[in-house]
């Protein structure tokens, strides 16, 4: 994200992907929610790689609308590289991001940013009556944020709601890749942030079709398991790796212990058959040897994924996206 000293209150990020017949009223909605209020703003839409015209139209509106700026992905990267994207080229005090389709609501803005000014670092949108199917939309979701906030311990009733208000300095220490953007709240709960929740308005689809789907679904699990890796074991993963490995080991020295305890025990007690027996079982030492392996590799795993934590600390900051172009309004 840029580091320079925000040059406006709010920024208001929206990732644009094959919308040619929303981006025009969802600017004019933007900018009527924001021009009557005390706070400066800007626009940013970020285009991922749409194949609509979205793009040009883009282009014609910086002449129509003001405080705009477009920027231009060169292929499609995905709903999370947009929005990193439009959180890098923002300079406000704090970020809104929305969905371009107009299920979110712009009027919807204000109030978020005064529960923002609140002291929360992050507020985030609730869509108490979903205008969505229930089948494909609202259920996969109800189930997916029931499994989010168990996983995260952030409870939201609605992590899926795009429509939501970030403090910069916040924002900044958080990394985005694969599906992440629904995990923001959780990621920003790490670096000690603050998070609220506020009902919103959302309508039906008007334009368009939806993006989304069950489809997600594993995608958005392996995502969660990341999250759960970064939140509890990314500065330490041998602590992950290495309770495993000891799981493994342990019944494999037990059985080990039981093998030259009872092997001695029979030979003392005057039965040497049953002892050889004991050592000699396939089973036994198969068994021992597997579960002794078996940890020692989880362990051995433990420490590399140690040696590539430090290398990714200590690496560049390197964009999960690539700018083709922008353009700017005049105001």
């Amino acid at each position: 994200m840029n580091d320079a000293k925000p040059g406006v209150d709010v920024s208001v990020v929206a990732p644009i992907y094959n919308e040619l017949e929303n981006v025009e009223l969802l600017c004019r909605q933007l900018q009527e929610a924001l021009s009557g209020t005390r706070w400066s703003y800007e626009i940013i839409l970020v285009d991922d790689g749409s194949t609509d015209g979205s793009w040009e139209k883009m282009v014609s509106l910086t002449k129509a609308i003001s405080h705009l700026r477009v920027i231009r992905l060169r292929r499609n990267f995905g709903q999370t590289a947009a929005m990193s994207a439009g959180f890098d080229h923002a300079r406000g005090e704090y970020i809104v991001t929305l969905d371009a389709d107009l299920q979110n609501d712009p009027k919807d803005i204000p109030k978020l940013l005064e529960r923002a000014e609140q002291g929360y670092d992050v507020v985030s949108g609730w869509r108490k009556d979903r205008k969505d199917p229930f089948i494909n939309r609202r259920l996969p979701s109800m189930l997916a944020n029931k499994l989010i906030s168990k996983i995260t311990g952030v409870n939201l009733h609605d992590h899926g709601c795009t429509l939501k208000v970030y403090r910069r300095d916040v924002i900044r220490n958080v990394r985005l890749y694969g599906e992440m953007h629904r995990f923001i709240p959780a990621l920003a709960s790490w670096v000690g942030g603050s998070i609220d929740e506020v009902v919103v308005t959302h309508h039906p689809r008007r334009f368009g079709r939806s993006k989304y789907g069950i489809s997600r679904t594993v995608r958005v699990i392996l995502d969660l398991l990341t999250v759960k890796f970064l939140l509890h074991y990314s500065t330490g993963p041998i602590q992950m790796f290495g309770k495993i490995g000891a799981l493994f080991m342990m019944p494999g020295l037990l059985m080990f212990v039981v093998m030259i305890a009872g092997n001695l025990l029979f030979r003392l007690t005057g039965h040497p058959n049953i002892a050889d027996n004991l050592v000699k079982r396939p089973f036994w030492i198969m068994s021992a040897f597997m579960f002794i392996f078996f940890g020692t590799q989880f362990i051995s795993m433990g420490l590399l994924a140690e040696m590539q934590i430090r290398t990714y600390h200590e690496s560049q900051n390197k964009p999960i996206y690539v700018i083709k172009e922008q353009a700017a309004s005049a105001g």
